[in-house]
């Protein structure tokens, strides 16, 4: 049975916890360790701005890069140790709770994502880049 993008998103996040982008900065602030990933294609990155220093790695290549089975020059290092606070962010949060449940579901322990996605933080006046 086909499912559609929006009931993707539902699984996702009954599954991983979504942030507001106040606790998002809290925790940032609280530990500089905290890996911030935007999903959205490197096209659309930064549309409305990105997440002082956050990286791009598009939702389609994320498996990918965080894949420790796979040759060293295909993964992101950061993305190395499960137990790395992550947080995933896009536009507007679809994408970013789809990645989050895909990091989820490849081990990893601290992940969440932004809720409403960076253009939520934009609007609760935080700083883009």
């Amino acid at each position: 049975m086909a499912i559609t993008f929006k009931q993707m998103v539902a699984e996702a996040r009954e599954n991983v916890p979504g942030i507001s982008s106040a606790e998002a900065r809290e925790k940032i602030n609280a530990n500089p360790d905290t890996f911030v990933i935007d999903v959205q294609d490197a096209k659309d990155a930064g549309a409305c701005g990105l997440i002082p220093s956050s990286v791009n790695i598009s939702l389609g290549m994320l498996a990918i890069r965080a894949d420790l089975e796979l040759p060293e020059h295909l993964r992101e290092p950061r993305l190395a140790d499960r137990n790395r606070p992550v947080l995933v962010t896009c536009g507007a949060g679809g994408q970013a709770s789809l990645g989050a449940y895909l990091l989820k579901k490849m081990g990893f322990t601290d992940v969440a994502y932004i809720d409403g996605g960076t253009a939520a933080w934009k609007a609760a006046g935080f700083d883009v880049e």
